[in-house]
């Protein structure tokens, strides 16, 4: 049995004087409650650490513990330090509750930019409001329900159906001589998901865009709210189809970690194995279509072909083209035979030769390179201000990668190769891509050749009632989390899923300033984002 043990917090946020337990589980997760002068001092801390926001999300406890809840999950170096605020309700306001009767929290944007649009989220969802934040716009509710009805309170209403309304957002307005707006989407001119981009520009130059997203908000977490641990499952493995596997070991690692139960080493192996898989996948999809955007259609092609293939051999050796429900708590649904391994390190192997043909013309083709060099570029330090997480991090000079830092097993003994660059454009994003193709293919052979023998699933022990878990994965956008809390009766309280594009997605705001309006299809698929991933 995993044990919770008390950690110093002068280990974890130097400073902050409150009492962090170990969550059990592979990663180092720590848990505190804190008070709201901890709360406000722990961004600065955190700050001074060069750590970074991962998460914040709401929780309704008032039938378990009569009050309302704050959590926010930092990244630092002795590991993630997810701390919950306690609210009890108007009181806690912050010498707001005459304009605003809602619950109130310390402001984290402040010192976090990348919380803006989380606690915006947490407003529309939970009716928690944050103290002092400048952006207080609705994010979610698109007037899709009424001011003062919050979808993640446990409440009944009766009233869950509501008529749509018109809404008029109010989009910041850029003024002065020449500039104009160019309005996109939401609905698109293909199959991508519904979002809207508000251009501000000057001839074909923009000054500023705006992103609007949350159309297809699905009520996820909200049907997490009284599932087993079993049911949760596989709806996580469904919050996002091109992370299924990312969202599917998270969850399940929160779910082991909730009842004390380690799976067997070779599940471990597996599961690697399965991310990188998909890691591989998304990789290939999104360099045939930066070639396409750009004017490339052999690249879009080409890698199309390599990704199809790649797929299939998913659907036949593991069950499903995306490996959806592969990863099951407790460990996998599967082993992999003899054969199995010797066809995939073959694939690997004609990946790697292909790869890098592709990759040969791709450098070489001036006019792709000169459509990527200089384009949508991200400075290292605002990257840095910005908490940009994953590849696109990577790429403009971050070296952080949970894999290599902080990683399950069995990337400790794997020598993660993290692959970066410094010029945060395009085409930085592009090597990067092309870079974790080869170190993915790298460690598929290590997982295929050296996973150990053994079982590859243990029944999970009974759940705790009252018990906090969270899953912590380098998935192939960025850090994603997974965050679950139980009720009295051992079922779902809270599941907080949280997709790197949550950072993100601002970002490209800024790193599409100064660039021409027909780059910025090609900008947007060098990041290429998730608009489901926190749709939920």
């Amino acid at each position: 049995m995993m044990s919770v043990t008390p950690m110093n917090p002068h280990t974890l946020l130097p400073g902050l004087d409150c009492e962090f337990e170990r969550l059990p589980g592979p990663m180092s997760i720590h848990r505190a409650q804190v008070t709201r002068e901890q709360w406000s001092a722990a961004p600065g801390i955190v700050r001074s650490l060069d750590g970074r926001l991962v998460a914040l999300w709401g929780v309704d406890r008032r039938t378990q513990r009569g009050h309302f809840a704050i959590a926010a999950a930092y990244a630092v170096p002795g590991g993630l330090a997810w701390l919950d605020l306690a609210l009890s309700g108007a009181d806690d306001s912050g010498g707001q509750a005459a304009a605003d009767p809602r619950p109130g929290y310390p402001d984290l944007a402040a010192s976090f930019p990348c919380a803006t649009r989380m606690q915006r989220a947490v407003a529309d969802l939970c009716g928690l409001v944050a103290v002092g934040a400048e952006d207080r716009r609705p994010w979610l509710r698109h007037a899709a329900w009424p001011d003062d009805y919050y979808p993640l309170r446990r409440e009944p209403s009766g009233r869950e159906r509501f008529e749509a309304r018109d809404e008029a957002y109010p989009f910041v307005a850029v003024e002065g001589d020449g500039v104009h707006e160019i309005a996109v989407g939401p609905v698109h001119a293909g199959i991508i998901e519904p979002g809207h981009f508000r251009f501000s520009v000057v001839g074909e130059k923009v000054l500023r865009l705006e992103e609007r997203l949350g159309y297809v908000h699905k009520g996820i977490e909200k049907r997490f709210e009284g599932m087993s641990l079993a049911q949760g499952a596989r709806l996580a493995a469904r919050v996002s189809g091109d992370s299924t596997v990312a969202y599917g070991w998270a969850y399940c690692m929160a779910a082991e970690a909730l009842c004390h139960t380690p799976i067997p080493p070779r599940a471990c192996w597996l599961r690697a194995f399965a991310l990188e898989r998909e890691r591989v996948a998304n990789h290939l999809g999104d360099l045939g279509a930066l070639g396409n955007d750009a004017g490339f259609a052999f690249g879009l092609a080409q890698f199309s072909r390599l990704r199809e293939n790649w797929l299939r051999r998913n659907a036949e050796r593991m069950g499903h083209r995306l490996l959806m429900d592969w990863i099951v708590p407790g460990g996998v649904r599967s082993d992999l035979a003899a054969e199995d391994r010797l066809v995939l390190r073959a694939d690997c192997d004609a990946l790697e030769d292909e790869v890098r043909e592709i990759g040969a013309i791709y450098d070489a083709h001036a006019g792709l390179q000169d459509r990527f060099a200089k384009a949508g570029c991200v400075p290292a330090e605002l990257a840095r201000r910005l908490d940009l997480t994953g590849l696109a991090a990577r790429a403009s000079g971050a070296g952080t990668d949970l894999r290599r830092d902080l990683g399950p097993e069995p990337y400790p003994s794997l020598d993660v190769q993290v692959a970066n660059s410094g010029d945060g454009d395009v085409a930085a994003r592009v090597a990067v891509r092309f870079a974790e193709v080869f170190e993915s293919l790298r460690l598929l052979r290590m997982l295929l050749e050296d996973a150990p023998a053994g079982q590859i699933h243990t029944e999970l022990a009974a759940a705790q009632p009252g018990a906090y878990g969270a899953g912590w994965i380098e998935a192939w956008r960025g850090e994603l989390l997974l965050a679950i809390e139980l009720d009295e009766r051992g079922l779902i309280l809270r599941a907080h899923c949280h997709d790197p594009s949550w950072q993100n997605w601002p970002v490209l705001e800024h790193a599409v300033i100064g660039n021409i309006v027909p780059d910025f299809p090609l900008i947007n698929k060098s990041f290429n984002l998730s608009y489901s991933g926190q749709d939920l």
